[in-house]
């Protein structure tokens, strides 16, 4: 079945042509009749107040003859033009000749002041049509002088990409609108150079990550083709080392999963109940700890929040795990969770080997150990995960080295009214 598009009538169509042409496209443009129309009303306001100041004043004729004047106060005064006492108009005259006389001129003067209002008015209109002309060509210019900024960071912005995303606008002068616009697009380009450099740094870790296991499968592989006189125990301890690689792959892989999934943010908040997370992952590090001779202290009490239970849960085994691992022999891990002024918090703690304040930050980001080259099976994702769900919770990080070596981690959520997902707030050692 074929459909057809409704046609839409002539008419329609021809005011939707007419609306587009007379809509001016051009920012420029568009100030340029603003403009204009202002300067026309401004005019034909000045105008309309100048003819009622004109139109309300009036001529009085004062008529002195050379008789007495009648002394009757009912009779209203005689307006006329200035008659001098010796004038030929009033010698011999009588007073009703005078008084048609003194009309006459009352009628002449109002006719001669009407044509100099109308004469006035014309003038005036045409001194504004030709002002009209000069403000709009003064306002094309203006305009064009007030926009030649932004079209020279947009000339800019439209050249700028990934290779060199360094450059900035830099724009010069005082301190207005456009200033505080050129240095807010170059505040979101350095944070744009700074996102694509921490992304080509994690696609090469994460490239050097996978490489090595995989160059270890390789060589373990073709040992066991070069073999001449495999055994089984040869073979058997090829294919236990192949599953220790590939385990340590699966974790990479599904920590650089959490990873991505917790930059995305949250989709839907739920209320969640941090202590039942807290509980439930430190019953399931204790034999972890307890086979490692390390003391696993936990104070627990109630906390709650708005927040993804998946993605805290792993942030509580992160921390957990980042604690055990990283310890020495006979050390210690505390957790505490509660509420601190209305809002959920959790610390981790743990003894270690000492961290120089300088590289608590480093820690943070992926792929980073404190020994780089230790050989422990974890891939440095555990805390940049952990900053990751803090991010996307908009919680606040305080990290520090701790007096008995070891890291001391500090997160306060906000309270359960507040949204979520807004950025992170660090303090302390992390920006």
């Amino acid at each position: 079945m074929t459909v057809r598009p409704f046609p839409l009538p002539a008419d329609i169509l021809d005011r939707a042509r007419v609306a587009a042409l007379l809509k001016p496209r051009k920012v420029r443009m568009r100030l340029t009749l603003l403009y204009g129309a202002l300067f026309v009303l401004s005019g034909a306001v000045l105008l309309t107040i100048t003819y009622l100041l004109v139109a309300g004043t009036t001529t009085g004729l004062v008529l002195i003859d050379g008789f007495r004047a009648p002394t009757d106060s009912d009779r209203p005064p005689q307006i006329s033009r200035y008659i001098g006492e010796d004038s030929p108009d009033t010698v011999g005259r009588s007073p009703g000749a005078v008084d048609q006389q003194a009309q006459a001129l009352r009628e002449q003067a109002l006719h001669t002041h009407q044509e100099m209002i109308d004469n006035l008015m014309f003038n005036a209109g045409i001194a504004l049509a030709i002002t009209t002309v000069i403000s709009i060509w003064l306002g094309w210019v203006v305009a064009g002088r007030a926009l030649r900024p932004l079209r020279t960071m947009t000339t800019t912005i439209q050249r700028i990409t990934a290779r060199n995303v360094h450059e900035r606008l830099a724009v010069e002068g005082p301190r207005d609108e456009l200033k505080d616009l050129a240095d807010t697009v170059d505040g979101l380009l350095g944070r744009l150079e700074t996102a694509l450099d921490s992304h080509k740094r994690f696609v090469a870790n994460a490239a050097h990550e996978l490489r090595t296991p995989l160059t270890m499968e390789h060589a373990l592989l073709e040992e066991s083709l070069i073999d001449r006189d495999p055994t089984v125990d040869t073979f058997r301890v090829n294919f236990e080392r192949l599953l220790t690689i590939s385990k340590q792959q699966g974790r990479l892989l599904e920590s650089l999963l959490f990873l991505s999934t917790s930059e995305r943010g949250l989709d839907r908040p739920e209320p969640v109940d941090l202590a039942g997370l807290a509980d439930e992952a430190v019953r399931a590090a204790r034999p972890a700890a307890d086979g490692r001779g390390l003391r696993l202290e936990a104070r627990i009490a109630p906390a709650s929040l708005e927040g993804d239970p998946v993605l805290l849960g792993r942030l509580v085994a992160n921390l957990l795990d980042n604690a055990l691992s990283y310890n020495v022999p006979d050390g210690r891990v505390e957790l505490t969770v509660g509420t601190r002024h209305g809002r959920a918090f959790l610390t981790a703690a743990n003894t270690g080997q000492r961290v120089p304040d300088d590289q608590v930050d480093r820690l943070f980001h992926p792929f980073q150990r404190l020994n780089r080259n230790a050989d422990d099976g974890h891939h440095g994702l555990g805390l940049s995960i952990v900053r990751s769900i803090v991010d996307a919770h908009g919680a606040e990080l305080t990290a520090h080295a701790g007096t008995d070596g070891g890291l001391v981690i500090d997160i306060v959520f906000p309270e359960r009214h507040q949204p979520t997902g807004a950025p992170a707030k660090f303090a302390g050692t992390l920006p």
